[in-house]
């Protein structure tokens, strides 16, 4: 939600435990975004500027805040093809197909996700509290496919991040990984930090990491020559970056087609593949507003799809 610059003034109607929490809730505004006026001097009660952005608020405060002018993101709004499975004035939830970027990082300064739904929702995207990528409560690699919620407001914005924060998002993963299970199901519960020899990839690491879990359950087995690829599902219980890829190839099984955990591993008759067969099937969120239970299923990509077909095994519907 976009606030117009300028002065702001507003009485605290009653008693309030947290300065923050009563300018969120009467401007519609993020916590963060309250702070860092604060910090940087533009709010004041009673005619003196404020500290601290828990402060106490007595009943009939008098509340006066500077909104500053949104900074210039440089972000350019791309017509770029994405379906959208759901839309409604809080969020977005697209069908990131594979090869996308997500968000506007060094080297992709266009061509991304966050280009794409500037042009696709007229800007209104744009997120003050994080400019370089408006909306963008959690992100799947470019070379994943699938399922993603992007936030149209900083309400919708909190609101769905404590989800993603305290596990109770639901996101499922479809993945074909090389090599002979043990077991039909199982759990990875190994911290994620980065390589220690190469800053573009992850490694499990025994200290210094971030705790990263992933549920896995086999759903079928190819033989390919004298290798075996299995199709497997992948709840994820956190969400760090590269986790199913690093996870499972920790366990000795890279995914079909990765090219950066399991080069080398081409798969006959799909030499072409540039990009790890994963795909982000499920999604499943309480709306921010409503508090309505949504779950999101995005079918299986063309390539995805040839490949179980060409090895024998089911698409899941």
């Amino acid at each position: 939600m976009s606030v117009e610059p300028g002065r702001r003034r507003w009485v605290a109607p009653e008693a309030l435990a947290r300065l923050d929490q009563g300018l969120c809730a009467e401007l519609g505004v993020s916590r963060s975004r309250v702070s860092a006026w604060i910090a940087e001097g533009r709010v004041w009660v009673d005619g003196r500027a404020v500290a601290k952005a828990g402060e106490r608020l007595r009943a009939g405060a008098v509340v006066e805040v500077e909104i500053p002018p949104p900074a210039p993101t440089g972000l350019i709004a791309e017509d770029i093809a994405v379906p959208l499975l759901f839309q409604d004035v809080d969020l977005v939830v697209v069908d990131k197909p594979a090869g996308l970027v997500v968000h506007p990082a060094k080297g992709h300064a266009s061509g991304t996700l966050v280009n794409a739904l500037l042009h696709l929702l007229g800007g209104e995207s744009e997120d003050p509290d994080a400019p370089e990528r408006p909306g963008i409560v959690h992100r799947i690699d470019k070379g994943t496919s699938g399922v993603l919620v992007v936030a149209r407001t900083p309400e919708a914005h909190e609101g769905l991040a404590r989800q993603f924060a305290d596990h109770s998002a639901e996101r499922r993963y479809l993945a074909l990984v090389w090599g002979e299970l043990r077991g039909d199901r199982g759990t990875v519960d190994a911290a994620l930090g980065r390589h220690p020899r190469d800053r573009l990839r992850f490694a499990v690491v025994k200290s210094g990491g971030k705790r990263a879990v992933t549920h896995w359950e086999r759903l079928g087995t190819a033989a390919v020559g004298r290798r075996v690829v299995n199709l497997v599902s992948c709840r994820l219980e956190t969400g760090r970056t590269h986790q199913i890829r690093v996870h499972l190839t920790h366990l000795g099984h890279p995914l079909v087609g990765d090219p950066l955990y399991g080069p080398g591993h081409a798969l006959p008759g799909f030499e072409a593949l540039d990009h790890q067969l994963l795909h982000a099937e499920r999604l499943g969120f309480v709306h921010p507003r409503s508090g309505e239970r949504l779950t999101f299923v995005s079918p299986l990509p063309d390539d995805f799809r040839a490949v179980l077909t060409a090895l024998g095994l089911p698409a899941p519907t």
